[in-house]
């Protein structure tokens, strides 16, 4: 690769900062000479006595050369099938800390190289071309093995004694670092529900993560007082669940996506055949995730001899008292005590609220005792379906204010997380960065997410009837891509100006629960400015 002749400092700022004026004239009037810019590391190894340069110059040389060619490199934003980014370069270097030097504009304090034998990796991003420098992990090795060997993701698993889903996660962080091209997710919104053109935001808009909701089986050793469904379903037989997976898995493998199945219930350890869909699921390469209730440790250690779940979710809905008149007597107890059955097995810990005018106030001191004990609390708005009708809501101007005290107390607990999405409309008022929302795509109804019930049926949401059809009777693609789970996913005819309803559209079940047209009216607890929006 050829360079211009007055570009040596362009492809080489940091040796070019350390070396005198006088110096550097003379290297360069010798590389112009031979047109040798590419030679310069080799220049300064081979005279670096000669030249009194210090020790580790050659491999600075090398990095900033990398880092030249990774800039020049056309690097497409997507690819017809998973493949190695082009730019992507592997420098092994004797010291450390080399890099500080490259990206000394942005630091304060540059800590001095030391002799030490380092991986370097160097690759330009996809979507932004910004060009990257960093020690190679193990998982970035592993990843670049696979796409340049084309090693299958299975051959990988089984050669590494390590689960399936393990290797696809490995491979999901280089594609979403860029190191590796992946085809884009066929999971967009419908461009006629994107406000502006001009976002900074368009990662809202596709995912690349699809959430299977399994309700697995109604039976539950809990008679919680706000149950959305207790309703008699017969849960699905092993071959028709097995039918599920596999149908799953074509999907996400149609869609670009990768499959996360979130085991719930009822309790989803009561299934008569969870082991054998578990273990399964886990052989598919699925990320896995529980919501459950406490359970026995040896039980939990069963599961994580197939595959540790991504996490385990258990619910509290308040301090104990309250909790324990919501889920039972000694409830609280037993779950702050499995907290700590999780910490010790590694597992990450999510506990979820149900939030009510009741508990509301309990929420921040809740988040208090759980500080040390989770690794996530966050809350949903109550849904009054179900049992959950004969609880009430608090007051719109009250849950306001609430969220402006959880937000505040947010940023000193660090166990508590952000979920609602009208907590968009505070950062939005306040100029700061937008979040994820409820799914990560603001409302995911029937968009990155969908739950299907014991029997099968599917729902935009769980939390309240939005059958979008059965899986039992149609294909999970041919559901997905009805008009009726369109209409879900489609924000309703009051948000569609609103400049945040890519990370918001409220909360359909609440809407639902106040009797109010889902597809027309926004979220009634929605307190964002209306001149300005909707």
């Amino acid at each position: 690769m050829g360079a211009p002749k007055n570009n040596l400092e362009h492809m080489y700022p940091a040796c070019r900062s350390l070396l005198a004026e006088s110096l550097w004239e003379r290297i360069q009037e010798d590389v112009e000479a031979g047109d040798q810019f590419e030679d310069l590391p080799d220049i300064f190894t081979r005279e670096r006595l000669k030249l009194g340069i210090p020790d580790y110059l050659p491999d600075l040389a090398r990095l900033e050369l990398a880092r030249y060619k990774a800039e020049a490199t056309d690097v497409p934003s997507l690819a017809a099938s998973s493949c190695l980014n082009p730019s992507v370069q592997v420098i092994q270097v004797s010291w450390i800390n080399l890099t500080c030097f490259i990206d000394a504009p942005r630091l304060r304090k540059i800590p001095l190289p030391e002799s030490a034998e380092e991986l370097i990796i160097v690759w330009k991003r996809p979507a932004s071309k910004e060009v990257m420098l960093r020690t190679a992990t193990a998982t970035d090795l592993i990843a670049l093995k696979i796409a340049a060997e084309a090693i299958s993701p299975e051959e990988a698993a089984v050669a590494g004694n390590v689960s399936l889903s393990s290797v696809c996660a490995v491979l999901d962080a280089a594609v979403r670092d860029g190191i590796l091209l992946a085809p884009a997710s066929k999971i967009q919104r419908d461009k006629s529900y994107i406000p502006t053109e001009d976002t900074s935001d368009k990662a809202f808009f596709s995912t690349s993560i699809f959430t299977l909701q399994w309700h697995i089986t109604q039976e539950c050793d809990l008679r919680c007082k706000h149950c959305y469904d207790r309703s008699d379903r017969q849960s699905l037989e092993l071959a028709e669940a097995r039918k599920v997976l596999q149908d799953l898995a074509f999907f996400c493998e149609s869609k670009h996506v990768r499959g996360q199945i979130s085991f719930t219930g009822g309790n989803p350890l009561l299934y008569p055949h969870f082991h054998e869909i578990y273990r399964e699921a886990s052989e598919r390469g699925f990320t896995l995730a529980i919501l459950g209730n406490p359970a026995p440790q040896e039980q939990i250690k069963s599961l994580i001899s197939i595959e540790k779940p991504a996490y385990f979710q258990v619910s509290l809905e308040g301090l104990e008292e309250h909790n324990d008149r919501i889920r039972g007597i000694g409830h609280f107890r037993r779950t702050m005590k499995f907290l700590d059955v999780l910490r010790d097995l590694n597992i990450y810990s999510m506990v979820m609220l149900t939030l009510t005018e009741e508990n509301m106030s309990q929420v921040l001191p809740l988040c208090e005792l759980l500080r040390d004990r989770a690794d996530l609390f966050t809350f949903n708005r109550l849904a009054r379906v179900g049992e959950g009708a004969n609880l009430k809501l608090p007051s719109p101007g009250e849950y306001e204010i609430f969220l402006y005290d959880y937000i505040s107390a947010s940023a000193r607990n660090p166990v508590m997380g952000l979920k609602d999405n009208l907590m968009n409309i505070i950062f939005h008022e306040k100029g700061e960065e937008l979040f994820g929302g409820c799914t990560g795509h603001g409302c995911g109804a029937a968009f990155n997410f969908i739950s299907v019930l014991p029997d099968g049926e599917v729902h935009a949401c769980r939390k309240f009837p939005s059958q979008i059809g059965n899986i039992l009777h149609g294909s999970l693609i041919e559901i997905y891509d009805s008009d009726a789970a369109q209409c879900y996913r489609q924000r309703s005819e009051e948000c569609l100006l609103c400049p945040i309803q890519h990370v918001c559209g409220g909360c359909l079940a609440v809407t639902h629960s106040h009797g109010i047209n889902i597809f027309k009216r926004r979220d009634p607890f929605c307190f964002i400015n209306r001149d300005t929006s909707c």
